[in-house]
């Protein structure tokens, strides 16, 4: 089945009308940016990091563009990642976060209709700890060693006008069946019926294949036209062979190209994807300069 990646609104869809090409057409975009996110106070000090696999081409086909958004020659992408830079992409910078509220259904979340950006992937992937590393905070999402600390919906303001939203992990086997059950069943509800979620980040963790569960997940948000970024975690990390041989794993890069490989069929248009480390914080700006672009879009639209 091949499923069309559409947000909610049907003016953030991604066809070809919602974007134009130069005279000169482009079929690469090679030119990332430097970090654009600034702040005057010292400990809110953004440093500009950078993701470096491979130097690769990407085809138009395989980039996202954002809605409302003139390919031009000096279009950039992210670093790191498939994602155009879009003139929505102001304001990221984040100067306040504080946790709000933990609910148990998706009717007891906030209501004063901010927007929103959920995180979620399996247990161990770094979902915590990603959302720590975005904000800037080591302890406002609680981390452990062990797998499913997170077991509500957690709702986090931001600047106080948007909210960060961390989501139970799934694929925890150490978790009673039932419980499990109950934390797969609000969290798909809160997908399917959160209005003013933006999109899901869905964490993959870079440093390993593929899991089965993560590709089914991703199956899952396309058949239901639920908005999609894929955040690849771990990117810092190359997984030694089951044999022990050194180095023997594949490297990131390669693990981010065959997961997108293995969900092309599932989707007419390509999700947008970020490499991150939540060790290093690569790709934490470009984390934020893309909820920006989205959020922003989704206010004036």
């Amino acid at each position: 089945m091949v499923v069309l990646h559409l947000p909610r609104l049907l003016s953030f869809s991604l066809s070809r009308q919602t974007y134009s090409i130069s005279k000169r057409t482009l079929t690469t975009l090679l030119h990332p940016p430097k970090s654009t996110l600034t702040t005057s106070e010292p400990n809110l000090e953004l440093i500009s990091t950078t993701i470096t696999p491979k130097p690769q081409t990407l085809s138009l086909e395989n980039i996202f563009i954002p809605p409302n958004t003139n390919v031009t020659e000096n279009a950039r992408i992210l670093n790191g990642s498939n994602i155009l830079l879009s003139n929505y992409a102001t304001d990221a910078q984040i100067i306040q976060a504080d946790f709000v509220k933990s609910s148990v259904r998706f009717e007891d979340c906030p209501s004063d209709g901010l927007p929103e950006f959920a995180l979620v992937g399996r247990s161990n992937v770094g979902k915590s700890s990603l959302l720590n590393s975005i904000v800037r905070r080591k302890k406002l999402a609680l981390t452990s060693k062990k797998p499913g600390k997170t077991q509500l919906i957690n709702h986090f303001r931001i600047n106080d006008s948007w909210y960060l939203v961390d989501l139970p992990g799934y694929g925890y086997a150490s978790a009673p069946q039932e419980l499990r059950k109950d934390w797969d069943k609000f969290t798909k509800d809160y997908f399917l019926n959160r209005s003013t979620l933006v999109s899901v980040f869905l964490l993959i963790d870079g440093s390993i294949p593929a899991k089965k569960i993560d590709l089914e997940y991703a199956r899952w948000l396309g058949e239901n036209q639920i908005p999609m970024t894929i955040i690849f975690t771990k990117c810092d990390k190359r997984k030694k062979k089951k044999n022990g041989e050194k180095n023997g794993g594949k490297k990131p890069e390669d693990n981010v190209n065959d997961f997108q490989e293995l969900i092309r069929g599932y989707f007419e248009t390509v999700p947008p994807w970020i490499m991150t480390s939540n060790v290093t914080h690569e790709g934490r700006d470009e984390v934020l300069l893309h909820m920006a672009q989205l959020r922003n879009y989704w206010l004036k639209h």
